[in-house]
């Protein structure tokens, strides 16, 4: 059964862009829709000159299905080369390209070539299936699992496109064939609609209606959305013959071409204004410069298309962070690493702080910090000595109980050396406790009080004896032997 095509076409420079650099045209044998890259350089030229070479297909195809092919990739072909040699003849032209999605329609299916951003979809039966792929950088991304179509809509490099006709190099176009049937509706549209149109809303728009009626929405829809670009859109119903002939709108068809091919067809030059269907709103900026592009290091050759007006880009959604929560995760963790290490270095510091203090009525060395913080010691007994806290004068007792501070353990050592040599034979407390006095006890034997003040007047011999055995504990109170000074009575 032979088909027949219903097509409408519509383009519009949008809301904020100066110049439209979309170009389309849609006929009874083919669908073609380009979006020129390049701001300053002239896209509108290379998405015009592009139409106009593959135009010349509109004419009913003949031979196998594969030869629809070989058509196609010619006339891509033959638009890449001729953007080349305008750029060859004005260097001004250098950094201009363009997208091309072309439908070539042959009565049962369509051929379909495409190279860059711009798509193709298929509505049938209530559903919608995108029939390109996207040579974007974003799309590489997509393919390999690592951000969402919802995350590529507003990824920083949505823009770099991957393969353009124009430019160095040869042309590597899609091609595909896809049948139809008689109910199904096409739709061929840049990047200006499916770029803030998703699938389910493209389905909704395409859903009802004529060509003529759906493609005026989906322009609609578009710029209501936010669309910053041009934006172009062909819709063609595949119709039965027997429709087409009972089809008055049918009958009075003829070829469109929209945007950019079209208006530098009407104008000589370049001052005229472009048409806009729904240009006529306030706050028009007009096309700013393109913004210089940061293209990954890892991209071998990208295209810049679509530059981003920074100032609408300071309020441009944001994509969602992917695992966020593991910032704050990380943040913890090197806190706690970096607690962890000053918590090991002030432990590993304090190991080599020493202090001579008291436990349980002895002089003991601590190592550590003399203070302790509720529920954590910060010190621990390191030697145990022989003085005794008892024997020590108040004064150096005080000291100890308070703490002496100390160098290190060298310096520990020689402050214990020097309480051992102040401390007493005796406690300090039992001279206090005697309640016996020799000169009062009318019993003693009067050679005790002679034999202390002898003790008193014990050479320096004694002395020295007495710091030799300092840091033994000393024997019980008695006489002292050997050394002292014998009273005249004897």
């Amino acid at each position: 059964m032979s088909l027949r095509l219903h097509w409408s076409a519509i383009s519009d420079v949008g809301r904020v862009r100066k110049d439209n650099q979309d170009s389309g045209y849609a006929g009874p044998w083919l669908l073609t829709v380009c979006d020129g890259v390049g701001g300053a350089a002239r896209g509108d030229i290379a998405s015009s000159t592009a139409v106009a070479q593959l135009r010349r297909l509109d004419e009913q195809p003949t031979g196998e299905p594969e030869d629809l092919l070989g058509l196609v990739s010619g006339a891509l072909h033959r638009a890449h080369d001729r953007i080349n040699d305008l750029v060859e003849e004005d260097p001004s032209l250098n950094g201009t390209s363009t997208t091309a999605t072309v439908a070539l329609f042959d009565g049962r299916r369509i051929a379909v070539g495409h190279v860059g951003d711009s798509r193709a979809y298929l509505w049938r039966d209530g559903e919608i299936s995108q029939l390109t792929k996207d040579h974007t950088f974003v799309q590489s991304l997509i393919d390999e699992g690592r951000i969402s179509e919802a995350e590529a809509r507003v990824h920083p490099h949505r823009n770099l496109i991957l393969k353009a006709l124009g430019g160095p190099g040869d042309v590597d176009p899609d091609l595909f064939l896809v049948d139809l049937v008689a109910g199904d509706r096409l739709l061929l549209c840049s990047d200006g609609a499916s770029g803030v149109l998703d699938d389910s809303r493209l389905g909704a728009l395409l859903a009802d209606g004529t060509p003529d009626y759906a493609a005026v929405e989906l322009v609609r829809a578009s710029l209501e959305a936010g669309s910053s670009d041009n934006v172009t859109c062909i819709v063609a119903d595949v119709l039965a013959e027997e429709q087409a002939d009972v089809d008055p709108a049918y009958a009075e068809l003829e070829p469109m071409l929209v945007g950019a091919a079209a208006e530098l067809r009407r104008r000589p030059t370049r001052g005229a204004k472009p048409s806009g269907l729904f240009r006529a709103r306030a706050g028009d900026t007009g096309e700013l410069d393109p913004v210089p592009a940061d293209v990954p290091d890892d991209v071998p050759f990208a295209i810049p298309s679509d530059p981003i007006d920074p100032e609408a880009a300071r309020y441009a959604p944001r994509p969602p962070r992917r695992l966020a929560w593991l910032r704050p995760l990380f943040g913890l963790l090197v806190l706690g690493g970096v607690l962890w290490m000053t918590a090991a270095a002030a432990w590993a510091w304090s190991q080599d702080q020493y202090f001579v203090g008291e436990e349980d009525g002895t002089v003991v060395i601590f190592r550590g910090l003399n203070t302790d913080l509720p529920g954590v010691s910060l010190n621990e007994p390191y030697e145990t000595t022989d003085v005794e806290l008892d024997r020590l004068s108040d004064f150096d007792a005080g000291k100890v109980q308070e703490g002496i501070e100390v160098g290190d353990l060298d310096d520990a050592r020689r402050a214990v050396d020097n309480l051992a040599a102040r401390q007493s034979d005796t406690p300090t407390d039992a001279t206090s406790d005697d309640p016996t006095d020799p000169a009062d006890d009318p019993t003693g034997d009067p050679t005790d009080g002679a034999t202390q003040q002898a003790s008193q007047e014990a050479s320096p011999a004694a002395t020295e004896q007495a710091t030799a055995r300092a840091s033994v504990r000393p024997a019980p109170p008695g006489p002292v032997s050997g050394t002292g000074v014998a009273p005249e009575s004897r």
